[in-house]
């Protein structure tokens, strides 16, 4: 063998060296590619959040959409419909693929524009981060700070300026409002809600100007310095949550996260 064809040789078994080498490398990433990145086909909404695709729910990940008979339940759908329906999405999973319900979690994708930040940037969801912050938080919590329409729109009730959250204790499920005007204000039927579907309606209650009001997550009676926020064992989630309050027409009085 000449020295042209020696050195031919050694070059493959090099290379074939590094190839057996590597492989297992690439396989791993080949393989987390292809089950981190499947497509689908929608051929139903069930509402803002969930969708079907052969059969097999889909939830949405990082955002959550008003239930059926709240305000904006019927617009989100919609406006989900004629986004993905009878339209081929690329799925991308975030640490859990299922849920207790057994749903697929999913973030969706037609082509880079991702279906679920849309939700949020155009007012029909909140953030909804149950599981924990993922590396899509920050650019879904940026949305819904700039979004002003539809569930991110300001409330114009007039006590809506008033209305402070003075003390959120959410690993004591303790919150304090307060009225910093000097005329009362009347809260029936305002909402406090947390990210996901837990909701605490505000019963006939009038909170007088330059006062306060305790709310419990608590089994209790109300009073004049206490509201309890029953049939709960527990609001506010250890990875992180958002408290909404909202006005008796669902305006945004005000919002915080931890």
């Amino acid at each position: 063998m000449d020295k042209k064809s020696r050195y031919i040789l050694a070059t493959i078994l090099f290379a074939l060296g590094l190839f057996l080498a590597i492989y297992p490398f690439l396989d791993a990433k080949l393989q987390g590619y292809l089950v981190s990145h499947e497509t689908a086909f929608i051929d139903r909404v069930i509402d803002g959040d969930t969708v079907e695709s052969n059969e097999t729910s889909i939830r949405l990940l990082g955002i959550n959409t008003p239930e059926r008979g709240e305000i904006y339940y019927l617009e989100a759908k919609e406006f989900l419909e004629d986004l993905v329906l009878n339209k081929t999405v690329r799925l991308e999973y975030g640490k859990d693929k299922k849920d207790r319900y057994g749903r697929t979690l999913a973030y969706l994708y037609i082509g880079s524009n991702n279906v679920n930040l849309k939700l949020v940037e155009d007012g029909y969801a909140n953030i909804y981060f149950p599981s924990g912050r993922d590396t899509n938080y920050n650019q879904f919590a940026q949305s819904w700070e700039k979004c002003g329409e539809n569930l991110c729109e300001i409330s114009k009730h007039e006590c809506a300026r008033c209305i402070k959250l003075t003390k959120f204790d959410y690993k004591n499920e303790i919150m304090i409002l307060e009225n910093t005007c000097s005329f009362d204000c009347e809260l029936t039927g305002w909402i406090i809600k947390d990210e996901g579907r837990k909701k605490f309606i505000f019963p006939e209650f009038v909170l007088e100007g330059l006062e306060n009001i305790e709310i419990l997550v608590d089994e209790g009676k109300n009073n004049e310095n206490t509201l309890y926020w029953t049939g709960e064992t527990y609001v506010w989630t250890d990875s992180g949550d958002s408290l909404f309050l909202r006005d008796d027409e669902g305006g945004l009085v005000l919002w915080e996260s931890y």
